[in-house]
């Protein structure tokens, strides 16, 4: 049955909103799961790929505002750290995983979306392990609820603490899962910030063709395909326009700003496809298993990042 002609309407009031310039990613994020919770999407089959298609030209548009060398320099800086991070939270994915009794790939794909780049990660791991669509809906679900919470407290976490920009571009490429929550809340603590997270969490998400081929191992699934983030080259590829060619250097203020934009109408149909029957389908021991994982790997990232500071300033 189609949604009647007035929520329609007032979905894309919302969406007008939301793309306004004054409107901030937790704004956005909080006026899409309004929608969501009313169970008023008029569209729901499209938002996931929308949602996808949206964020990569996004990401692809931040790359007109990277240095090239700042890039590769804050890859190396986030290497060591993401890959013991990654491991770790995979190690504890399974054992966490048995101890709550929740199915074997279920647990996997809640890890791979904690340990990686969310959303992406799970899209890219669940047909290699062959997952079902419950499989999928609950991982899902679990990792966009964690999303909503980390891009409203992070920043407020990150002030209390007094973190540099630095230090929680980095702290955020590591511990907010979805590419989209990181720049969201990258943003809202500042430029410098905003670039090193969101190069750290692109290296970061790399990351997924190794984890890819570890999980077609482990399931015994060795013929399976791995789906290449192809977008992260185009992102590597804006860079090296902007850091070397000077008329592009020109218009890159206004493709940034536009990659914003679309990352705040990312946040808002994120918002908007999070739906009660989403939420009921998670169910308390998948929840309860993505909130012990984000918190290892916030509180180990943060401890890392706070005391090699330390040792750096002192």
């Amino acid at each position: 049955m189609p949604m009647p002609r007035p929520l329609q309407i007032f979905l894309f009031f919302c969406l007008l909103t939301a793309a306004g310039v004054l409107a901030s990613p937790p704004l956005a994020l909080l006026l899409g799961l309004g929608i969501g919770l009313l169970n008023a999407h008029p569209y729901p089959r499209a938002n996931g790929p929308l949602v996808k298609q949206l964020l990569q030209f996004s990401v692809v548009g931040l790359g007109f505002g990277m240095n090239l060398q700042a890039v590769l320099k804050a890859s190396q800086t986030g290497l060591l750290m993401a890959a013991f991070t990654i491991i770790a939270t995979l190690i504890l994915a399974f054992g966490l995983g048995k101890l709550l009794k929740i199915e074997r790939k279920t647990a996997h794909l809640i890890g791979c979306g904690t340990a990686i780049c969310g959303g992406s990660a799970i899209a890219a791991v669940a047909p290699v392990l062959n997952a079902n669509d419950q499989e999928i809906s609950v991982s899902l679900g679990t990792i966009f609820i964690l999303n909503a919470v980390a891009l409203l407290v992070f920043p407020p976490i990150g002030h209390a603490l007094g973190l540099s920009q630095a230090e929680f571009g980095l702290w955020s490429a590591i511990a907010i899962h979805d590419t989209s929550s990181v720049v969201g809340a990258a943003s809202r603590y500042g430029n410098e910030a905003l670039m090193l997270a969101t190069t750290v969490k692109l290296a970061r998400a790399l990351w997924i063709v190794p984890v890819t081929l570890l999980s077609a191992w482990l399931f015994q699934r060795q013929s399976a395909r791995v789906n290449m983030p192809y977008f992260i080259v185009f992102f590597l590829l804006a860079s090296v326009l902007h850091t070397y060619v000077a008329p592009v250097a020109l218009v890159s203020p206004w493709l940034v700003d536009l990659a914003k934009l679309g990352l705040t109408l990312t946040l808002f149909l994120i918002g908007a496809g999070l739906s009660l029957k989403a939420l009921r389908q998670v169910g308390i021991q998948p929840l309860l298993h993505g909130v012990l994982l984000w918190l290892f790997i916030a509180g180990l990232s943060l401890g890392a990042i706070v005391f090699v500071s330390g040792h750096a300033s002192g």
